[in-house]
């Protein structure tokens, strides 16, 4: 079995990140099939839980099935498969030097930044070659092996990169104490605890995260944005960094910005076909406005990056303005946006409708101006996308009733609204079934009694001792959740949704008349997901609590 084919088979049909999301790999390709077909040839993909590829086996097929292979599933245990992965990854990053994982657990990198904190910087070259963010081609990104292979203190601010996108975190919390520095990690949306560090440690680890980001090292009194781009394992990593003054010195943020262009797709981010047929009809329409709704952190952008990787064909002139373009995608006009510069969404817009545009997608709609350019543009011809922060389909409507947009303009405009948000995955490793409890029956509208699926989460003094006994679960971590899902609300503008608005109704009322006409609620789409044994109870009842704040 040779690592670089499998690494091959990796990029060719699936990503390296999806693959450690769902503890599967696909490990060669076989001639002829199980059931004797001559001629043809077979992909075996070995799999974590054989249980769960009734969630992912039908995306799989797809996939594999596009280059006209089979498939043939085979289980294997999840260490074996993540061990593999490893390897598979060494295979793009270093000249072909294979890192230690267990460089990347607390205890290393609590030792790397004690042992950079105590050092001296004289010495320490901060010298990146950053360029203009908006001049930086692919070949001129640097390896994140740069400081891998540097200092002690440019070793182990990139071990905490390397660590953030191994483990698909979205947040890096760099945060100053009285006494210490404390660097948490946000993952699946909780904030977890990571490791404290030295206050002299904490100081030094920002210098290198800023002078990587290209941001005034000096400049300690004064908020500063930056951004750091790397290349780990082929692929790009980039990091919105943010500083902020304050009590006991300069709190640091990066969001990490996810750029995999491979995991846009409609298939794996909804999982009710009804809901994803009658989503792509309305973004195959010629023209009008479709809005994807939800609150920060909900997936909106994934969607929309999503949605037009479809309409992506090459006969169509798309374009977007974003702030900030988090996928790069071939064969679209992305624009930045920059408001010292006057380049806001609005006259961004204005600007496209002299482009001849096909398909328009705005980052954000988030004042007035935004909003009646989109809905005339859509009036146009123009087939228009965006996002708006509301809590569901039916308050997006007020919503844009009061940015003061006329109503004929979106009952004339107005295609559909998504209303969409995250909820944790269950581990499909550890998580355990039990019956539905009569205060969890009135909830998920199941049968008291009925098995779902309920996460094993651990506490911290669990947690330690499962480690010390070699029993902690590989995939989560004893955290019971691994991966994020999307629960998605679509209502689309029919003649009755038109009514309503134009007669003013409340988006209660908007609400009952779309639910009459079959729309699937937050609500309904997230106990599906519970009845399917892929979130919990705990989640659903998070989401209901959210829902209509």
């Amino acid at each position: 079995m040779q690592v670089s084919s499998i690494r091959q088979l990796i990029d060719e049909h699936f990503s390296l990140a999806w693959c450690r999301e769902n503890v599967v790999i696909p490990i060669e390709v076989m001639d002829g099939t199980p059931f004797g077909k001559p001629g043809q040839q077979t992909l075996v993909i070995a799999v974590g839980n054989i249980t769960f590829l009734g969630t992912i086996g039908g995306f799989i097929k797809q996939r594999v099935g596009r280059t006209g292979l089979e498939c043939q599933f085979i289980e294997k245990p999840p260490e074996e498969i993540q061990a593999l992965l490893d390897q598979a990854a060494a295979q793009r990053l270093i000249s072909g030097d294979v890192l230690d994982p267990a460089e990347y657990d607390e205890e290393a990198l609590t030792e790397a930044l004690k042992e950079a904190g105590e050092g001296d910087t004289a010495g320490i070259s901060f010298e990146f070659e950053d360029e203009d963010e908006l001049s930086v081609s692919e070949e001129e990104i640097l390896n994140i092996s740069n400081e891998l292979l540097g200092s002690p203190l440019q070793r182990a601010a990139a071990q905490i990169l390397v660590k953030a996108v191994k483990d698909d975190v979205s947040d890096i919390h760099i945060e100053p104490q009285e006494n210490e520095y404390r660097v948490r990690l946000r993952q699946d949306g909780v904030l977890r605890p990571f490791i404290r560090i030295p206050s002299r440690s904490g100081i030094k680890l920002t210098a290198v995260l800023k002078t990587m980001a290209g941001m005034n090292v000096a400049e300690r009194r004064a908020s500063q944005d930056g951004r750091i781009l790397r290349k780990l394992e082929g692929n790009k990593m980039e990091f919105r960094v943010s500083t902020l003054p304050s009590k006991y010195g300069e709190k640091t943020v990066l969001r990490v910005l996810k750029s995999d262009p491979g995991m846009l797709n409609l298939d794996t981010l909804v999982s009710n076909n009804e809901v994803l047929n009658r989503l792509r009809t309305l973004i195959h329409q010629s023209y009008g406005i479709i809005i994807v709704a939800g609150p920060t952190g909900s997936g909106k952008s994934t969607t929309l990056y999503s949605a037009i990787s479809e309409l992506n064909t090459g006969e169509n002139n798309i374009v977007t303005a974003e702030d900030p373009i988090e996928y790069t995608l071939p064969g679209i006009t992305q624009v930045q946006v920059l408001r010292e510069k006057n380049q806001t969404f609005a006259t961004i817009l204005r600007t496209f409708l002299r482009q001849d545009p096909d398909v328009m997608l705005i980052g954000e709609t988030r004042d007035p101006e935004t909003a009646k350019a989109s809905m005339e543009a859509a009036q146009t011809g123009h087939l228009v996308l965006t996002t708006l922060h509301a809590n569901n389909s039916a308050s997006s409507i007020t919503r844009l009733l009061d940015m003061e947009v006329p109503h004929y303009l979106i009952t004339s405009s107005l295609l559909g609204v998504l209303a969409q948000r995250l909820v944790r995955r269950l581990c499909t490793e550890c998580s355990v079934s039990r019956p539905v409890t009569e205060a969890e029956a009135a909830l998920t509208h199941l049968p008291i009694g009925t098995p779902i699926r309920a996460p094993s989460a651990l506490s911290a003094e669990e947690k330690e001792k499962a480690k010390r006994e070699q029993r902690l679960c590989n995939r989560c971590q004893g955290t019971g959740y691994k991966g994020r899902v999307g629960v998605y609300e679509l209502m689309s503008v029919s003649n009755t949704i038109k009514t309503a608005i134009r007669d003013q109704r409340s988006s209660q009322e908007i609400q009952e008349a779309a639910c009459q006409e079959g729309m699937v609620t937050l609500e309904d789409y997230a106990r599906a997901l519970v009845r399917d044994g892929i979130t919990s109870v705990a989640e659903l009842q998070r989401l209901c609590s959210s829902a209509f704040d």
